[in-house]
């Protein structure tokens, strides 16, 4: 059975492993390579800098606001997206009330609402941020209309033209187009946990919020690591929104900025490759760094049943 174990082992992994080297690593470490140039992206010639971009980078003024934004976006999004995730997910599975041959059970008509939270996964992204950029619009829009509705006619915020606001609706709209997502995720997970322990903690005496905390948080962490996991990436992307639906894009007065799109600019719109290739850096140890701290923070023994 030894025999020829690793020549095997060594057969199935070379090609993929290829693969991955030449898509993946290959890029990063090019990446690397040229964020220690002057490159323009657009002329073949140019000559290494040595740190140059890196100091830049650390004295840019625009790039510690997009650091700034990114980390408020890191520590809002996640936590706001998966909460209300978990909350929904926890109402339409165990959440309702008890009925006939059923000590728990989900909120009435549980099917239909997992098929509304999961529409917006259905649109485009861009789709998305059109329409809320629409409903934004301080003079025609859906939000300021409904307050003129209903008598608040001198509540009309400016909202994507308030630098004070503008982030936090850029925020909104990456919460409501990925918590349909983590719904139907959630829900998945919390129906293969077994109804016997619901059932017996209830016995027990215990009440919703306790069985929230004792029973499925613990069962269902580790696809809540993998999702905050994945949030965060989305945190320190933002990209897309950002592009449709702000002023400026990025504004205004650089107050949703943020680094995936600074990157973007200072690459096809000012011609600095070499600079864009250092925030790309940036972003990577950044991005590497958060992957770490949670699935270091997040680590515990795994609970199984």
């Amino acid at each position: 059975m030894q025999h020829g174990k690793y020549r095997f082992i060594v057969g199935f992994l070379a090609v993929p492993l290829a693969i991955y080297a030449v898509f993946v690593i290959s890029p990063f470490v090019q990446a690397i390579y040229y964020s220690f140039t002057d490159w323009t992206g657009l002329s073949s010639d140019f000559k290494v800098v040595g740190f140059d971009n890196y100091r830049k980078m650390f004295e840019d003024d625009v790039f510690w606001k997009s650091v700034g934004h990114n980390v408020l976006l890191l520590l809002v999004l996640p936590l706001v997206t998966l909460g209300l995730g978990l909350f929904f997910a926890f109402m339409l599975n165990v959440g309702g009330r008890r009925r006939k041959n059923a000590a728990v059970a989900g909120v009435r008509g549980s099917g239909l609402y997992k098929v509304v939270y999961f529409f917006p996964q259905v649109l485009s992204i861009a789709i998305v941020a059109l329409l809320f950029q629409f409903a934004y619009n301080p003079n025609s829009g859906a939000l300021n209309s409904f307050l003129k509705a209903i008598g608040l006619d001198s509540v009309q915020p400016d909202w994507l033209g308030d630098p004070q606001l503008a982030l936090w609706c850029v925020m909104a709209v990456m919460v409501w187009s990925n918590v349909g997502f983590y719904v139907v995720l959630f829900s998945a997970g919390m129906s293969s946990i077994p109804r016997d322990f619901y059932e017996a903690a209830l016995l027990d005496g215990a009440n919703r919020v306790q069985t929230f905390f004792r029973i499925t948080l613990p069962l269902l962490w580790d696809t809540v690591q993998t999702g905050w996991v994945y949030m965060g990436i989305m945190a320190l992307d933002g990209f897309a929104v950002v592009q449709i639906m702000t002023v400026g894009p990025g504004g205004p007065d650089y107050s949703t900025e943020v680094l995936a799109y600074f990157l973007y600019t200072k690459a096809f719109r000012d011609g600095q490759a070499g600079y864009a290739t250092t925030l790309g850096v940036a972003l990577l140890i950044v991005t590497m760094i958060f992957a770490g701290v949670v699935m270091k923070l997040g680590r515990r023994e795994r609970l199984e049943f």
